[in-house]
């Protein structure tokens, strides 16, 4: 029987493996437009609302730096969703101001920006159109594309807002790329056993788009490091693990006990959390609350 995951699942935090804290923290305040929530000498949590975290960084000893060009499985981009088109305006405008190398994309469900942080750890910012203009093909999966978003637009937008006021508060972590070793073994694994729904099947782009809700994706899965891609080393720079977010323990027990009959290793936290690894040797966190200041 297939399994569909809850619609009110989210995704929560991404934790990164970093070469240089002071580095990255210069780049997520001042570039991105975070906010530190909490520090320690070789850690960081970055939020947009004050309260919540986004971004985990961690300076890990003898890191070395990821090439741009990834030839690993795990990160290609984490995305975060700003609340309107205007808040994407103000970001480019402040991207443009740094000198920032930016990449561009309107995907017709949504208009996003791309870029990497230090440690070639890919970010995309990006806001959604409204739901009610997105469309499906005749297969069922959404239709996007990759046309020039409209630059004079996003920038009239923004107009005279100031851009040193960061990311807005309703910033939330709309979806996560990875690279994977195989489309096959993402499937089963995301499709078939924690259920996730398949709303983008992109054989031609060598893609796998998936989402709780019908969302247009929580999860992108791709090819592009090459089928059978190994996983990175301990020291590289990169994605140490992802958050989905359960809307209830009943949920979160359910997809453990499925994952624990399938012989998927789970490791259970004394705080109710669990953390498995896919078939690509990503690192999973699954909860049923947001790491917050006051946890």
């Amino acid at each position: 029987m297939s399994i569909s995951i809850h619609p009110d699942t989210k995704l929560g935090e991404v934790k990164l493996k970093i070469s240089n804290l002071a580095q990255s923290l210069r780049y997520y305040t001042e570039i991105i437009g975070l906010k530190v929530l909490n520090q320690t000498e070789h850690t960081a949590a970055l939020t947009a609302d004050g309260q919540t975290t986004l971004v985990l960084l961690e300076q890990i000893p003898d890191a070395v730096v990821a090439p741009e060009r990834r030839r690993t499985t795990g990160l290609y981009h984490y995305a975060l969703l700003l609340p309107n088109r205007k808040e994407l305006g103000i970001v480019l405008k402040r991207l443009i101001a740094h000198r920032t190398p930016i990449g561009q994309a309107d995907h017709l469900v949504s208009e996003a920006l791309y870029l990497s942080d230090p440690d070639n750890n890919g970010i995309e910012i990006y806001a959604d159109r409204p739901r009610s203009e997105w469309k499906r093909d005749a297969n069922g999966d959404y239709v996007m594309a990759t046309d020039p978003i409209d630059w004079e637009g996003l920038l009239q937008e923004a107009g005279e807002e100031d851009i040193s006021k960061g990311l807005p508060p309703e910033t939330i972590m709309g979806h996560v790329h990875l690279h994977t070793a195989g489309l096959p073994e993402s499937r089963a694994f995301y499709n078939g056993l924690l259920g996730f729904d398949i709303v983008g099947d992109y054989a031609q782009m060598r893609a796998l788009f998936v989402s709780a809700g019908g969302y247009h994706h929580h999860l992108g899965l791709n090819i592009w490091a090459g089928i059978g891609a190994p996983a990175p080393s301990p020291q590289s720079t990169g994605l140490d693990y992802y958050t989905i977010v359960y809307p209830d323990h009943g949920e979160l027990s359910s997809t453990l006990e499925r994952l624990l009959a399938a012989g998927v290793t789970v490791e259970q936290q004394d705080d109710g959390t669990a953390f498995v690894t896919d078939p690509s040797s990503v690192r999973i966190k699954l909860t049923t609350k947001l790491v917050q200041q006051n946890d």
